[in-house]
């Protein structure tokens, strides 16, 4: 064996030591997760035994849209408290409709998942000042290092959170209110009042810059609102506190109540995409790096917290500092479909699939989610008449069916669906003509994609 073989075998094992030492750190549910492969990007840290630091082991999974040059923010998809929830974020970078929103802006997608042990304190991540406000800095630098775009690190924050991840996410903005554009905050706020009745879970303050970054406190009616008893009817109470103390001192937060759901995230993403897209809209710099522009409060809308009807400010009669804030007409109309039965409007198509290839009888192609309402599915065409459902039955237990289903953390579940069909009565030795159709989930189809002929079967 020579000596250059050697050093080849040796850097393998070494390779295959680090390899396995990875994986075995990697306990179910934490260790099945998609491949991250460009435009994915993927870092893990373990759990650290230090005072202050993160004592969980976490994943931090990004989406970069392709050919952007220069990113102009980030948006984070936070999973919830608990081993399911924290395993749904394995995926949340992969979600085709928020993808959508990120490529629109020119921003990076990151969804974490945090190895929280199954009841275990969810605190001691839920918490930024427990070490994930660290972790999430450092993740931005390490993947803008794997990514090309060290720009990561200095970017604003667009945040969307779910039960703890709400209380991640608000607590962000607390913390960090000259890097948030806007936060979402589904089912779970940060505390910034002191519990009467005590407790262990550290307050807020509530910083002047603060105020000026436009907040959605959203949950189900059936958290506290409209049912007043049950595991999660103290989420209410907790989210009038903070949308109270908040809006009190002038801040731009809102509230939307979901009609249908309890602590499950419903058809939540029909105004949370809408919304943060009109705040990204209006607070991203047009050049990466610079501060993040002012939110204008000329056009906002207002509405009793939890009412179902919105007016301009100017035609609002009661106390505008009890009345939940919206941005401006457009989202002030969605909000008041979605509060009354979550079926926002649109009634514009989705784009086009493209890139539809064929290779024996397997057709694939690809697509980009409509913004506003998303993927249901999509119609195959084979020589100009309807050939297919793909799929045939879209699914979802939460809400509107969708093409890649959805957890209860609003994420896909594994494996991923993939854009594939096989004809298996395609007839052999004849040259078939295929196209693809989007349909969102309000029933708007797509113009066909191009045609796509099969030649090698």
């Amino acid at each position: 064996m020579t000596r250059s073989t050697t050093r080849l075998l040796w850097a393998a094992a070494v390779l295959l030591t680090a390899c396995e030492a990875e994986l075995s750190a990697q306990k179910p549910p934490y260790d099945v997760f998609p491949p991250a492969e460009a435009p994915y990007y993927r870092v893990r840290y373990e759990a650290s035994a230090k005072q202050g630091e993160l004592p969980y082991a976490v994943n931090y999974t990004i989406w970069i849209p392709r050919d952007v040059k220069s990113l102009r923010g980030v948006i984070v998809h936070q999973h919830g408290c608990g081993e399911g929830s924290c395993k749904s974020g394995l995926t949340g970078a992969y979600d085709l409709h928020w993808q959508a929103l990120a490529k629109k802006h020119d921003c990076a997608l990151l969804s974490p998942s945090y190895e929280q042990p199954e009841k275990a304190d969810c605190q001691m991540w839920c918490d930024p000042r427990n070490g994930s406000d660290a972790a999430f800095q450092k993740c931005l630098v390490d993947l803008g290092a794997k990514s090309g775009h060290p720009e990561l690190a200095k970017l604003p924050w667009a945040l969307w959170g779910h039960s703890g991840g709400g209380h991640w996410a608000g607590g962000m903005v607390l913390l960090h209110p000259d890097r948030v554009a806007a936060a979402w905050l589904r089912s779970g706020v940060p505390l910034v009042k002191a519990n009467p009745k005590g407790g262990t879970i550290k307050v807020y303050t509530i910083p002047d810059p603060a105020l000026k970054v436009p907040v959605m406190c959203n949950l189900g009616t059936k958290e506290g609102v409209t049912v007043k008893e049950g595991r999660f009817a103290g989420v209410w109470p907790g989210n009038e506190v903070f949308f109270n103390e908040m809006r009190s001192k002038g801040a731009l937060v809102g509230v939307s109540v979901d009609p249908l759901s309890a602590h499950e995230c419903g058809n939540q993403r029909y105004l949370a995409i809408p919304w943060l897209d009109a705040c990204l809209t209006a607070r991203l710099p047009k050049a990466s790096g610079d501060p993040l522009v002012a939110m204008p409060t000329d056009q906002a809308w207002l509405a009793p917290a939890t009412g179902t009807e919105a007016v301009p400010v100017a035609k609002f009669t009661g106390d505008p500092l009890k009345a939940g804030w919206l941005p401006n007409e457009v989202i002030a109309k969605a909000w008041m479909e979605y509060v009354k039965d979550t079926a926002v409007t649109d009634t514009t198509p989705p784009p086009s699939p493209t890139n539809v290839k064929l290779k024996g009888n397997e057709l694939t192609w690809e697509a980009d989610a409509d913004l506003e309402s998303g993927l249901a599915g999509f119609i195959i065409e084979r020589d100009g008449k309807f050939l297919a459902n793909v799929p045939e039955q879209g699914k979802n237990p939460f809400g509107r069916p969708l093409f890649q289903n959805l957890q209860y953390s609003d994420t896909p579940p594994q494996p991923l669906i993939a854009t594939r069909y096989t004809d298996t009565k395609a007839e052999a030795d004849k040259k078939h003509t295929y196209r693809v159709i989007a349909v969102n989930t309000t029933g708007q189809k797509s113009k066909p994609s191009a045609d796509s002929v099969a030649t090698d079967r």
